[in-house]
């Protein structure tokens, strides 16, 4: 049974920056931010800390996934496989996967890099984690500052557990973005290769554009 969302410790598994805009909008909902570096006592690491503030802590990624209740996998999509078999038992808790599935194609142009999608490989090697796609479609300065899209940003998320998704709602909504269930895990996939336009047309064709996800409203 999952535990209810108020006061979570949350790992943030990386620095980089989707690492830096989600570390320290968490820590504003009064969680617990334990990040996960190689090095963590580097002054990058520090500065990190001192901008997310509210107690914020930094170990090595599989100490931070030892105490957190919700998991952060922040890093790159090719470094997926070892930094989730490195980090230790993953049962129990729920693991957010912002990351994307991609390669580069001979041509120079990218493309998704797996046949099934990242979240899907987590789930498979952590069988007993509840894996939720979320936060993969959005560039990470909307992260820090969601009212820069011109009006409200739906996030994407699937996985197979609803109460997982439920907890990850609420993040997202507390960071003032708006959750949209898109379904099961298996439609990872998709979600995934909506950033394939997105990349390829800001470091491929140097012709970058914005888009966003946004809930119709219904009467």
């Amino acid at each position: 049974m999952l535990t209810p969302v108020s006061a979570e410790t949350i790992a943030i598994i990386g620095t980089g920056q989707v690492a830096s805009a989600l570390g320290p909008r968490f820590a504003e909902l009064d969680h617990e931010i334990v990040y996960g570096s190689r090095n963590p006592s580097r002054d990058e690491v520090r500065q990190l800390l001192a901008r997310t503030g509210h107690g914020a802590s930094a170990t090595t990624p599989p100490e931070a996934a030892a105490v957190a209740d919700i998991v952060v996998l922040a890093v790159p999509g090719t470094a997926i496989e070892p930094v989730t078999k490195s980090i230790g038992d993953l049962s129990g808790k729920i693991i957010i996967d912002p990351t994307n599935a991609l390669r580069r194609g001979d041509d120079g142009f990218f493309e998704l890099g797996v046949e099934t999608s990242n979240a899907e490989l987590i789930q498979g090697w952590a069988p007993n984690a509840y894996v939720v796609k979320a936060f993969n479609t959005l560039n990470w300065t909307t992260m820090l500052d969601p009212e820069s899209a011109g009006g409200p940003v739906s996030i994407p998320l699937v996985g197979d557990s609803a109460e997982a998704k439920a907890v990850v709602a609420t993040l997202v909504e507390g960071i003032g973005l708006e959750p949209i269930d898109l379904g099961p895990l298996r439609y990872a996939h998709f979600v995934e290769g909506m950033l394939i336009l997105w990349i390829n047309n800001r470091y491929v064709r140097h012709k970058p554009f914005e888009f966003h996800l946004r809930k119709v409203q219904t009467k």
